[in-house]
């Protein structure tokens, strides 16, 4: 009996890493659902006033005034959905979205990475790729197309970044049509209240604010050897990368690394995938392992059970990129490394 309870009511924890969970206070309130009846029924809003209340108590701020009554740091999905929804509240609110430059440059508007690095310009990849195989195939359906029909990388990166640049723009006016403050500025904590943010100019500026959220997202991670940042670009780059990348070694199995490989074959680029262990990881394996057969069928190549080692740069401006296993040693030249 016991065991039956335990498959029907999983530990906490484990739930936790199921779904999406919501604490408040020490409460829990639930997933997605369980939150939105929540905030519907005034739970939510009493847990939230009861928690405010409590911690300035303790902290005897009940009459301290602050800049804001909410700042955002970071003006991604999450921020501008918080930013947002505090200010339909009447509340006073500010974002603080700043984006550190890749080591070859690349920076972006507000939006997050889906908007400028994710999402929105993968997908646009991703079509202009299916495209090309649609004219492909269009002889056999009576379309009249050309036999060689080639791709202009720069064109498709412009029309691709005119689209994000559309869209950054259209979340700054949304933020001043409810009355958020945008600051494009770099934000570090001086106090639990208290933020320094720090313009592209170097300008400084001290912002306080009774509640402040972190929803800075994340970057790609680059290995710890040798010519990594030096001669590698990562997702943050490729969709704004200013001229095809060429025959490319996308180093990682992940998700984000078999869409970019996707997309750059389908393009008609040489692309090979470098993995460590399996495909996918975290995800059904039986369904990777058909992803992998399917792409190598449309000949991007696989070279598993490696890890990467050191990276250099030859005479003919491609890297060379060096990964091994145990005693073996693989070399790989490629005019990019993603």
């Amino acid at each position: 009996m016991a065991r039956l309870d335990y498959l029907k009511r999983p530990p906490l924890k484990e739930l936790v890493l199921m779904i999406n969970s919501v604490f408040v206070a020490g409460n829990h309130v639930g997933g997605y659902d369980a939150t939105l009846s929540a905030l519907k029924s005034g739970r939510l809003e009493a847990l939230l006033n009861f928690r405010a209340s409590k911690d300035q108590q303790e902290d005897g701020e009940l009459d301290a005034t602050y800049d804001y009554d909410l700042v955002v740091i970071g003006g991604g999905s999450g921020g501008l959905a918080a930013s947002k929804e505090a200010a339909f509240l009447g509340k006073k609110v500010a974002v603080c979205d700043f984006v550190k430059p890749t080591p070859i440059g690349t920076t972006w508007g507000l939006g997050g990475t889906c908007v400028n690095v994710g999402c929105i310009p993968k997908k646009l990849m991703h079509q202009s790729a299916l495209i090309g195989k649609y004219l492909d195939d269009s002889h056999a359906f009576g379309w009249n197309t050309p036999d060689k029909v080639r791709h202009d990388w720069n064109k498709m990166v412009e029309k691709i970044q005119e689209h994000i640049k559309s869209l950054n723009s259209s979340y700054q006016e949304e933020l001043r049509d409810k009355k958020v403050d945008y600051i494009n500025a770099y934000a570090s904590f001086l106090d639990p209240h208290t933020l320094k943010s720090v313009e592209k100019t170097n300008e400084e500026r001290i912002i306080t604010a009774q509640h402040i959220v972190i929803a800075t997202g994340g970057r790609p991670r680059y290995p710890s050897i040798p010519g990594a940042k030096e001669y590698c670009i990562t997702s943050d780059d490729i969709f704004s990368l200013s001229h095809s990348p060429g025959k490319t070694l996308c180093v990682g199995a992940s998700y984000i690394a078999l869409e970019c490989a996707g997309f750059l074959n389908g393009l008609g680029l040489e692309v090979e995938v470098m993995v460590r262990s399996i495909l996918l990881r975290g995800f059904d394996q039986q369904m990777a392992e058909r992803i992998g057969k399917n792409m190598e069928e449309k000949g991007v190549k696989f070279s598993r059970g490696f890890v990467p080692i050191k990276i250099e740069k030859v005479q003919d401006g491609r890297s060379v990129f060096r990964w091994g296993r145990r005693p073996t040693l693989k070399v790989v030249q490629a005019s990019r490394i993603r």
